[in-house]
């Protein structure tokens, strides 16, 4: 049994499109499979017209949500109704081309690999949204407690071993690419370049881009905490030094020359110390997601022909 994950939030205008072009790659190398549509709280007709869909074909389900959850809370959803031996996650704006899943099945049955992944060698559409999120991969490189992750993004294969193995981590605060490179086995990638969207506005806004980034910063990595020591060490020792030129200054009638430099100072280490406590608010939100303990998504209705 092979299984394909694909969330769906408000995108009637490419369902049609998604299906055909989905169903065809996968029968090109598997008559054993399921499409599990993860409908994520959609306001439009995605749901209707995915239904329509199961309809012809019966090896199409559909997870619907109690409302928006997320991108993440739905992939999450999705792999935890998998069946399949072989379990694929695919985003649903056909940003992630299906054609590819053949060679990714391929390479994952072929090689013997646990994971594989789609690497985005690069992307067709908005300039801004292209330069922000290579910006964010060439960064997050550097500063994340995890390697080899540049360009991953959702589109990937997993046998069932790494699957069980990334659902049996319970994060509430959930960065899929990161906790499916965390889990290590055998992994290789794909390379591809993505496209723009088929039709439709991007569901994922700056806002939310710019909430994942902090999510995949603040889970993967101490950076920020240790930016925060060095800065806070060498502002120490700075105005300890300036403390001891002030004493020795006093001793000798050398007067202050104003208040300038003061108030500066104050400004500049009020300003470091908003920031210190931004940061350890974002690790201090971020435990207090987990203590809650709160499921991270509810299940509406699983058409499956069991539940229907």
């Amino acid at each position: 049994m092979f299984s394909l994950v694909i969330p769906v939030f408000n995108e009637e205008k490419l369902i049609d499109e998604l299906v055909k072009r989905t169903i065809t790659a996968i029968g090109s190398f598997s008559s054993n499979y399921e499409v599990i549509f993860v409908d994520d709280g959609s306001t439009d007709q995605s749901l209707s017209a995915i239904l329509a869909w199961r309809k012809k074909n019966q090896k199409i389900k559909v997870l619907s949500l109690s409302k928006n959850f997320g991108h993440q809370a739905a992939f999450t959803a999705g792999l935890e109704y998998a069946t399949g031996r072989i379990v694929g996650m695919m985003d649903g704006d056909l940003q992630d081309p299906p054609e590819l899943l053949p060679e990714m099945y391929a390479k994952i049955m072929e090689e013997d690999l646990d994971i594989v992944s789609g690497k985005r060698t690069g992307r067709k559409g908005s300039l801004k949204r292209n330069i922000s999120s290579t910006l964010f991969h060439l960064i997050f490189r550097h500063i994340g407690d995890i390697k080899n992750i540049q360009n991953y993004g959702n589109y990937a294969l997993m046998k069932r071993i790494a699957v069980d193995a990334l659902l049996s981590m319970k994060e509430k605060v959930r960065y899929l690419p990161g906790l499916r490179t965390f889990i290590g086995f055998k992994q290789g990638h794909v390379e591809f370049i993505r496209d723009d969207r088929f039709s439709g506005i991007p569901k994922m806004t700056l806002k939310k881009l710019l909430r994942l980034a902090g999510d995949a910063v603040f889970s993967f990595s101490r950076f920020p905490i240790r930016v925060c020591l060095i800065l806070g060490t060498a502002g120490t020792l700075i105005f300890l030094g300036a403390g001891i030129y002030v004493l020795i200054a006093s001793t000798t009638a050398v007067g202050a020359p104003g208040w300038s430099s003061t108030l500066l100072s104050l400004y500049f280490l009020g300003s470091i110390q908003l920031v210190f406590l931004g940061i350890l608010g974002e690790y201090i939100y971020r435990n207090y997601k987990e203590s809650q303990n709160r499921p991270i998504y509810f299940v509406r209705k699983f058409y499956d022909g069991a539940h229907e």
